[in-house]
């Protein structure tokens, strides 16, 4: 009996995990054809180049900003056809997660939802400039959040062994 009190006490300390999307919005567009017209009248081999980056914002507890944004660099050799730029932000409502789990969740699960709406802005931008769509193939962000994990591992394991010889 005094086992499963305990455990029913346990269960009963332990918060909810809540996770809710509030709002996803448009942060910031910015398009880009530096050669104007001539983008269109020339023949060319495009090379497509993308960045991506998260942002995340506490705003007041248990509410965060997650902002993602997405560059798209179209160029012909050292010729940029056109540069596009999207910031797509959501409001998030999550508790009940220790620190780790709260990183996981807003690193890749809030990404992954925002990652569509960004797409869609993208292609419907490049769309109006009456440039070819671009469809971006899908994201791993449960890869990336992984992979950063690693490496700020590695970092900090090699700076811990730089420190310990620094020390003798």
């Amino acid at each position: 009996m005094t086992e499963e009190n305990q455990a029913a006490a346990a269960q009963e300390q332990k918060p909810e995990v809540q996770f809710a999307l509030q709002r996803v919005y448009l942060k910031d567009l910015s398009f880009e054809s530096p050669q104007g017209v001539k983008a269109f009248t020339t023949q060319a081999k495009p090379k497509v180049n993308q960045e991506l980056n998260t942002k995340t914002a506490k705003i007041e507890d248990n509410l965060y900003e997650v902002a993602l944004r997405l560059t798209v660099t179209v160029a012909d050799g050292e010729e940029t056809l056109y540069l596009v730029e999207v910031e797509q932000a959501g409001l998030f409502a999550v508790s009940g997660l220790e620190d780790q789990q709260l990183a996981q969740v807003l690193n890749t699960a809030c990404p992954n939802i925002l990652f569509p709406y960004a797409r869609e802005a993208i292609d419907n931008t490049l769309t109006k400039a009456t440039f070819p769509p671009l469809l971006l193939p899908p994201i791993n962000f449960d890869a990336l959040f992984a992979s950063a994990v690693q490496q700020a591992q590695q970092k900090a394991q090699a700076e811990g062994e730089a420190e310990t010889e620094t020390a003798h």
